[in-house]
């Protein structure tokens, strides 16, 4: 049922002072005390039972749902830095992750530094040696596979950086953006993540009907993420909280096709004669060295995200783009329809022209979201786009 309430009723006096001294940090739970309702933007049925069945993809002992992705990523990184910190991030790096970090977290005097999935430790442990704030690391944050690249980090890499530096009474906490593989295909904690993050719009929801996020990890640190999502306000709804439990039972079987359809749509597109380049895992060989050996150990399918570069550039983008009838012309990703977009003006707008042709998002490449529809009707849509190109 959808728990559709602002507030909920107390037994007596006594089991509410009982509530909100555990809510509110008084004392700590005792073992045979059961945690009550209070108030939905402290928690509601429909929320702590998603955040239970999230945890189970992940082993995760707890989660925190949001009201949508980029809110689990801005709450998880406000509580974890303070004014003078510096926090690594990986690029490229979703377009609103990129926009926070830069752009919003300067404004607090938090620090950050860019790098590469190309960049090994020894480039890295240089930058930090060079960054005027390399000795204040607080925070280091993945995205992998890449978005729109599918440009694979290195997790264990970036656990031996932070054990490297951090001390007891200042730890170096790793998250990492899951959102590409989904709870199915990939499981940061294994690898040494303190915490994993989804858009649970994506692959999670995926039915473009709701918009949602949520961040695992530790009983200890997830408490410190709800408590500041309860100032902050963010947390998800009861409707927010059914939809995605209906989308949890379909999770699997979704995914597996979608992964099912993109294998075909990439043998289809690395034979075309249109077609430059295909950004997919499973065209990674060993020759492709550290990627293929970071593949083989972190993931556990070649996902659903394709990207590819038709030959020329914009207008030849377009002009594909422009000639879908299957495909959608649509940001977002994870559903069940397949949907088509262009980074360089669309989600990666913001990227500085550098960094976008140093990590190959240019005006050519085109990012796709392959759905649950029949392969042959995806491949027959592009290629009757394709000649058009």
């Amino acid at each position: 049922p959808i728990f559709q309430t602002s507030t909920f009723v107390f037994k007596n006096a006594k089991e509410g002072k009982d509530f909100f001294e555990v809510a509110y940090g008084i004392r700590e739970k005792r073992p045979d005390e059961e945690l009550g309702l209070i108030y939905s933007r402290l928690n509601n049925p429909d929320l702590e039972i998603l955040e239970n069945r999230l945890t189970l993809w992940d082993k995760a002992e707890d989660c925190a749902v949001f009201e949508s992705g980029m809110s689990a990523i801005s709450t998880t990184l406000l509580e974890f830095l303070k004014p003078g910190d510096l926090v690594i991030y990986t690029r490229p790096v979703y377009g609103g992750t990129h926009y926070f970090l830069t752009k919003i977290l300067p404004k607090y005097g938090i620090e950050t530094l860019g790098v590469t999935p190309f960049d090994t430790k020894e480039d890295i442990d240089k930058m930090l040696a060079e960054h005027p704030n390399g000795d204040k690391l607080a925070f280091i944050y993945l995205e992998t596979p890449a978005n729109p690249t599918n440009a694979l980090v290195d997790i264990a890499q970036f656990r031996a950086i932070a054990n490297e530096r951090q001390t007891e009474d200042k730890p170096i906490y790793i998250a990492v953006d899951n959102t590409y593989m989904g709870p199915l295909w990939q499981h940061p904690l294994k690898h040494g993540a303190d915490l994993v993050i989804y858009s649970a719009t994506k692959y999670i929801g995926g039915h473009s009907d709701v918009i949602a996020g949520a961040c695992l990890g530790s009983k200890e640190l997830i408490a410190r993420v709800k408590g500041f999502r309860t100032f902050l306000g963010c947390m998800a709804g009861p409707w927010t909280g059914w939809l995605l439990m209906r989308s949890l039972e379909t999770l699997k079987v979704r995914m597996d096709k979608q992964a099912e359809n993109a294998a075909a749509i990439v043998e289809y597109l690395n034979q075309h004669p249109k077609i430059e380049k295909v950004y997919y895992l499973g065209n990674l060989k060993p020759e492709d060295g550290r990627q293929y050996n970071i593949y083989k150990n972190q993931c556990d399918s070649n996902g659903a995200m394709i990207a590819f570069d038709v030959k020329g550039g914009e207008k030849e983008a377009f002009a594909f783009l422009d000639n879908m009838k299957l495909v959608k012309l649509a940001v977002s990703l994870g559903g069940t329809e397949s949907l088509a977009e262009h980074p360089a003006t669309m989600t990666h707008a913001d990227v500085e022209p550098e960094m976008k042709d140093r990590m190959s998002i240019t005006e050519k490449m085109i990012r796709l979201s392959v759905g649950v529809e029949n392969h042959k009707d995806l491949i027959w849509d592009i290629e009757q786009a394709l000649e058009k190109v």
